[in-house]
């Protein structure tokens, strides 16, 4: 009866989690599948209707760090109501504005507050379960942030045509009302031992001065640098010749996403056996025969290369967040607060630096732009093979 109980609340526990991370994933995404119609709708460039999905991300760098430090001090409900109201409110902003300075801004809002849903809730649950039921729990966390930036790209693509792209933003702030509202009934309170262990952390500083630890961080960031222009400027490449689709077409391509899903399990696996630094260099390896692909005037080779694209990078990330887990005793939430900095970061930067790219050589010198980048998880693998081999 009691393994049954268990087994209950932590299906509910998944359900509850996987509810609210892809609720608040949905909101970052929302915008890419739609850039050229922003853009013929409010008039400006192509590196100015980027800034719908880069503002989103240079909030979430900004308030990251203050909200893994906050969900060290305050208890968890009141940040996770603080956060969903404020996304929300800023979603319905964007739903009905014209001005886009204030698209923009209330973009960025919905980045500053959306952390005190993602990143306090898994600095939560590090703290608060137990590791058998953490990694079940993780898992299925890691499978929601996927299953958010799909249907986040779904929702903003498939909304658009039958109806408007505003009221893909109306739809999103309803969804992140619900579950945060079901997430702050539903989720326990600390007991008073959780409580005292909070105590028992390192500084934002010894962690990142861990050489270890730091390249993971780097890892983060370059997968998500090159990962992210890719998918964000696809809308550019597929809506002119010689592809020339349409708006549900360019978002049907992306249901290539939903891999990701199912690659986090299987990349754990892969580095369980053949080693993280292995498992590193094989999703590098993946990644830049995928931008080779990507180069070819295709649409079966524009199919086969963004397929390769997820596989390389979910590879690289999960392996990362799971090397970097391994590592650590203690500070599990504040580490993997730097870590989702460090990885946001490398997008903003990634999706900024190519969209210069692509204003000066197309997408060819997006391509171009990000590749270089390759480097960072193959150096890293390699740190880690010859760690592997010392010990």
């Amino acid at each position: 009866m009691k393994g049954r109980s268990l087994e209950k609340g932590t299906f509910k526990l998944q359900m509850v989690v996987c509810a609210l991370v892809t609720a608040s994933f949905t909101n970052i995404y929302i915008t890419q599948p739609i850039l050229p119609v922003l853009q013929t709708e409010f008039g400006v460039t192509t590196v100015q209707v980027s800034l719908t999905v880069s503002a989103v991300i240079l909030g979430i760098v900004i308030s990251n760090l203050f909200f893994g430090y906050l969900s060290d001090k305050a208890p968890l409900h009141p940040i996770l109501l603080t956060g969903g109201i404020c996304v929300a409110a800023a979603g319905i902003v964007c739903g009905v504005t014209h001005d886009f300075r204030v698209l923009v801004g209330a973009r960025f809002v919905q980045g500053l507050f959306l952390p005190a849903l993602t990143t306090s809730l898994a600095a939560w649950l590090s703290k608060t379960l137990p590791k058998k039921r953490l990694s079940v729990i993780m898992g299925t966390y890691v499978a929601a942030t996927v299953l958010g930036g799909l249907g986040g790209r779904l929702l903003g693509g498939w909304i658009h045509p039958p109806l408007h792209w505003r009221y893909a933003f109306f739809s999103a702030s309803c969804l992140i009302l619900v579950t945060t509202l079901v997430a702050v009934f539903v989720l326990p309170g600390q007991t008073p031992e959780q409580k005292a262990a909070n105590h028992k952390t390192e500084s934002f500083l010894t962690l990142v001065k861990r050489k270890d630890l730091f390249l993971l961080y780097c890892c983060g960031a370059s997968g998500l640098l090159m990962f992210s222009p890719i998918f964000n400027f696809l809308p550019f490449r597929l809506a002119g010749p010689p592809f020339n689709f349409s708006t549900e077409m360019i978002t049907l391509i992306y249901l290539v996403y939903v891999m990701g899903i199912f690659l986090g399990p299987v990349s754990g696996r892969i580095s369980n056996r053949f080693g993280g630094g292995n498992t590193l260099v094989a999703g590098s390896f993946i990644l830049g025969v995928s931008f080779l692909l990507l180069l070819i005037p295709s649409v079966t080779a524009v199919i086969a290369g963004l397929l390769g694209v997820c596989a390389g990078f979910f590879t690289i990330h999960s392996t990362a967040v799971g090397l970097l887990n391994r590592k650590l005793a203690n500070s599990q939430g504040r580490a993997n607060s730097l870590y989702v900095l460090f990885y946001y970061a490398g997008g903003w930067l990634g999706i900024t630096g190519a969209g210069f790219g692509f204003e000066y050589g197309g997408w060819n010198g997006v391509i171009y732009c990000v590749a270089g980048f390759l480097a960072v998880p193959i150096f890293t693998g390699i740190v880690e093979l010859r760690a592997a081999k010392k010990r």
